[in-house]
């Protein structure tokens, strides 16, 4: 009769506290800029007195367009995803993408902004790459998928300039490069086609037609074309020759230009098939296209499609590492804010030492990666400048495939943790690996003389230590264990290299208890895990047998 009563009760108030108690206060961030200590002191640290000055105002004007204006047109983005209209009411085939109004917003910010054009005007030199960056950095989680574009965009920038802006690419470099929302393009990077994947070299089917007046005409299917609203394009095709011939591999494979579309907004000799309904980045138009005779022009040596186009894959690239990042940084922002609003167990969440050490190990690994970033663009910086020695030139090269494959991963992994909080491969070159890990010893020279940093010191250099001697014992190993062992590998370099970059940033002038903090507890961890994994014989031929009996079971063997 006692429970009974109680039950009663409960009933009888139960509309009541639906109204007064089943809510939480939603977490909030300010200005991205301002109440990012890291960024503030990496560029306090690094950028000479004049452009700290000039970019600091800027960053804080930008951080409270921010919050105020771009942030609300990110919710419209999400809510109004693009619309395919194939037919008008007469039945005509228009292949019309019609994108909200709140997309076509972010395209002109963009251009306001200068987020493309700020890493070609070099206004500060070197560090004009490393500053657009950053403006990137505090967009990429207020942008409602136009990173994506812009990404593409700065790629297709980066080609035409790394070709000298020939006569015929000018008004494009210009446009792509513009702050005038009038005159500003984007570009679309067009690649993947029906076999998909990486293999370029033997998944291109794309023909291009060489016409009478120079020009080219496509033929092709294109399976995946991201930002398929954009008004340009690079791709790779096929020439073929008087007999209709292809060669092929990646010795076939040119790189062309095209217009998406023509001055009265008629496709060029293109139809849209229909529209991707993807897992992510469902802000942006994802289409896939046939190639009817478009119209395009050659811009790389025939049979250079490949060689050409790295330098827009480059550029993507880092972008990719700049939306990871700060995507970390965003989550690791609004899971910080919620600990000190909501209540649990009798007190707030910042009060739980529990939640507050996972909140302090995803700060750690946010930390390390966008120390790894501002390396990144910095030695970019350096290398489009003509200022980076070859030794910088070689470390950015091997860097940047293996940030986009680290910080992806740290990405996800962080961002699982991060929701939880509120309740509810990359390729490597053996050449030139010796370049990391002498430019990681440089850094842990300058990190020795700090008392604090000893143990980080030691187990840095204990894993430079231990990864020399894996490349000694497997330089002469079989491909299989090189193939095997090349993600650990790739994650080794990365570890070990953001190691000695917290480190520095820690020994620093100035430097706060909490960089030291952060250097010691990303180098607890295992920093080399391709020696280890080694020495378990992980990499042998038995090993991979295991693999495949694992995966496909012993009858498929």
């Amino acid at each position: 009769m006692k429970e009974k009563q109680v039950l009663e009760d409960l009933e009888m108030h139960l509309p009541r506290r639906d109204a007064e108690a089943l809510f939480q206060e939603q977490p909030e961030t300010g200005n991205q800029y301002l109440e990012d200590t890291l960024l503030r002191s990496y560029l306090e640290t690094h950028l000479p007195p004049k452009v700290l000055e000039e970019v600091h105002q800027d960053l804080e004007r930008f951080g409270n367009r921010l919050l105020t204006k771009i942030q609300p047109l990110s919710w419209e983005c999400e809510l109004n995803p693009p619309v395919f209209r194939q037919y008008d009411a007469w039945g005509r085939r228009v292949d019309h993408i019609h994108t909200c109004s709140a997309w076509r917003r972010m395209k002109e910010i963009s251009a306001e902004e200068g987020l493309i054009a700020e890493a070609y005007e070099k206004r500060y030199s070197n560090w004009s790459r490393l500053y657009q960056a950053v403006k990137l950095y505090l967009f990429s989680s207020s942008s409602g998928g136009f990173s994506c574009p812009l990404a593409m965009t700065d790629g297709a920038a980066k080609v035409i300039e790394s070709l000298g802006v020939p006569g015929s690419l000018k008004n494009a470099f210009d446009r792509l490069t513009s702050r005038d929302p009038e005159k500003f393009w984007t570009s679309g990077q067009w690649m993947t086609e029906r076999r998909g994947g990486s293999d370029v070299a033997n998944g291109t089917e794309t023909v291009a037609r060489k016409q009478p007046d120079g020009t080219y005409r496509l033929y092709g299917f294109k399976w995946f074309t991201s930002a398929a609203d954009s008004d340009v394009a690079l791709t790779l095709a096929r020439i073929a020759d008087a007999e209709g011939q292809c060669t092929q591999g990646s010795r076939g494979l040119s790189l062309f230009f095209l217009r998406v579309r023509d001055e009265e907004g008629k496709l060029n000799n293109i139809q849209v098939q229909r529209l991707k309904d993807k897992l992510g980045t469902r802000q942006m138009a994802t289409a896939e296209l046939w190639l009817q005779g478009a119209r395009a022009e050659l811009i790389s040596a025939e049979g250079r499609g490949v060689a050409a186009i790295s330098n827009m894959l480059n550029i993507t690239r880092i972008h990719n590492v700049i939306g990871a990042v700060a995507s970390m940084r965003r989550m690791i922002s609004l899971s910080r804010d919620y600990a000190c609003k909501r209540m649990a167990f009798g007190k707030l969440l910042k009060d739980h030492p529990l939640h507050m050490q996972t909140i302090a190990r995803m700060e750690v690994q946010v930390r390390g990666a966008f120390l790894l970033l501002m390396d990144i663009v910095r030695l970019l910086g350096l290398a489009e400048t003509k200022l980076a020695s070859e030794q910088e030139q070689l470390l950015l090269r091997l860097l940047i495939p293996v940030a986009k494959l680290y910080t992806g991963k740290q990405a996800s992994a962080v961002a699982v943790e991060a929701m939880e909080s509120f309740g509810g491969q990359g390729y490597m070159e053996d050449t030139g690996l010796p370049v990391i890990l002498r430019d990681a010893l440089k850094k842990l020279e300058l990190a020795s003389g700090t008392e604090e940093l000893s143990p980080a010191v030691q187990r840095a250099q204990e894993a430079i230590g231990s990864l020399r001697q894996f490349l000694a014992a497997t330089g002469s190993e079989q491909a299989l264990t090189m193939e095997l062992a090349a993600r650990d590998l790739s994650y080794s370099l990365a570890r070990i290299y953001t190691g000695a970059l917290l480190m520095e940033h820690a020994a620093r002038p100035g430097a706060s208890s909490t960089d030291t903090c952060a250097a010691l507890r990303w180098c607890s961890q295992e920093l080399c895990p391709a020696a280890g994994e080694s020495r378990r014989g992980s990499y042998g031929a038995g090993a991979a047998l295991q693999d495949r009996a694992l995966v496909l079971g012993s009858s498929r063997l």
